[in-house]
């Protein structure tokens, strides 16, 4: 969790509660945080990555829960504290465990060495889980690890940010005919999840094609063996808080790695 103490002293330093978040975001940079933070000792109370690193509501420090405000990194170095909703949820899925069989017909031992949200994604793309969610054979594995994003701008609570060149990372992304569907996947149980993750990839890629472009969260919850997939929409993309869940599903994977 970034710290409080060192986000408390950047307010201060900064006067950022002073500021009218109604009209507008507070831009803040990268060298800004170090010089405010420059006396702390932790590594986690100075570490830019890390304090600005706030992926679910509960992680933000107190200042930001307090005053109903997220970050958002806008350039390389340089970020926006935004006042509104920054996160969405990714509800229980209440319906019925679907029971998965798996296309393959062959064991894959190097799926169970591990346990990586990485191998977990990998093995339900492998039984061809992926594809029979997204009604879609024709999925392929071509997109992986970090990019940087291109000038792209949106509306967030009704504030224009333009971003360039911020470092963005899927976990998986699958090109087919008419589709790009791109997945964020956790390992863990997580009950939300900052927008960004979704949203930052979907207007990276919206501008490199005109096929429909899809977010997935993916996780694999080991409490019951199953793999729970949640399809997002943003209604408008140009619009951060239009996000949308579509549909979700819980499968168990029946196949060659489930035999003893």
């Amino acid at each position: 969790m970034a710290s409080n103490e060192s986000w408390k002293k950047i307010f201060d330093d900064y006067g950022i509660l002073n500021h009218d978040f109604d009209g507008s975001c507070f831009f803040l940079s990268a060298a800004q945080i170090k010089q405010s933070c420059q006396d702390f000792k932790g590594t986690s109370d100075k570490e830019v990555r890390i304090l600005c690193k706030q992926d679910s509501r509960e992680s933000r420090p107190d200042v930001f829960k307090e005053n109903g405000l997220f970050i958002l990194p806008v350039t390389n170095g340089k970020y926006a504290i935004v006042k509104g909703e920054g996160y969405v949820d990714i509800p229980q899925i209440k319906s019925e465990v679907n029971v998965y069989k798996s296309k393959l017909d062959f064991r894959l031992d190097s799926s169970e060495v591990g346990d990586s949200e990485m191998q977990h994604l990998d093995f339900a793309y492998a039984s061809s889980l992926i594809r029979t969610f997204m009604e879609d054979q024709s999925l392929l594995l071509t997109i992986r690890g970090k990019k940087f994003t291109p000038k792209f701008s949106f509306n967030v609570n009704g504030h224009l940010i333009c971003v360039s060149s911020v470092q963005t990372e899927v976990d998986a992304g699958y090109e087919g005919r008419d589709k790009i569907v791109l997945v964020e996947a956790k390992n863990t149980n997580v009950e939300n999840t900052i927008i960004r993750q979704l949203y930052y990839p979907f207007k990276q890629w919206k501008t490199c094609t005109k096929k429909d472009v899809i977010p997935l969260f993916f996780e694999r919850d080991k409490s019951n063996s199953t793999y729970n997939i949640w399809q997002y929409n943003f209604d408008d993309e140009n619009d951060y808080n239009s996000i949308r869940l579509v549909r979700s599903g819980s499968y168990q994977i029946e196949g060659p790695n489930s035999e003893a």
